[in-house]
């Protein structure tokens, strides 16, 4: 009995530790409902105009497992609203260019749940994603908001979208 109390301990602590950006859409206890009208909202082309962070001239953000979040800045994305479906491009000169396919959702809790998709992978097949809170969503802007592990402590990390011309 000990034993199995202690596994269980052993077993909540290691869930207790995942970073909250990061989702799996194995056994993921969110809300599956839409929240359309902010999908609608959001369709489109974006451009993502600033990462910000605290202590973000000290620390450095690897976004999306990806690149450095300052890599992010200047990124087109496409939001298509009735297959979730879209692209996400990165064109910083100083970072390696990378385009990718995207899938993502906006369920009824605000939440922003992205997949990023490897060419030639279907979508279904991506097991894991990340979550971030949508905010002060407007007809030309908006904000994804993730939120990290650094020494021990939760930070804010802001990406600011800007619709395109």
């Amino acid at each position: 009995m000990k034993k199995v109390l202690f596994i269980c301990m052993i077993a909540t602590m290691l869930f207790a530790c995942k970073s909250a950006s990061t989702a799996s859409t194995e056994a993921t206890p969110l809300s599956t409902k839409l929240d359309r009208p902010t999908q609608v909202a959001i369709k489109g082309n974006w451009v993502l105009t600033n990462v910000s962070y605290p202590g973000s001239e000290y620390i450095k953000v690897n976004s999306f497992d990806l690149a450095d979040s300052k890599c992010f800045i200047g990124s087109t994305w496409n939001f298509i609203s009735n297959n979730n479906k879209g692209t996400m491009t990165l064109t910083a000169p100083s970072c390696t260019a990378f385009t990718s396919p995207i899938v993502w959702s906006i369920n009824n809790q605000g939440l922003f749940v992205l997949k990023i998709v490897e060419p030639g992978t279907k979508s279904k097949n991506v097991k894991s994603g990340y979550l971030l809170k949508v905010a002060g969503l407007t007809e030309t802007s908006f904000q994804l908001i993730d939120n990290i592990n650094v020494g021990g402590q939760t930070k804010v990390v802001t990406y600011q979208f800007q619709r395109a011309n």
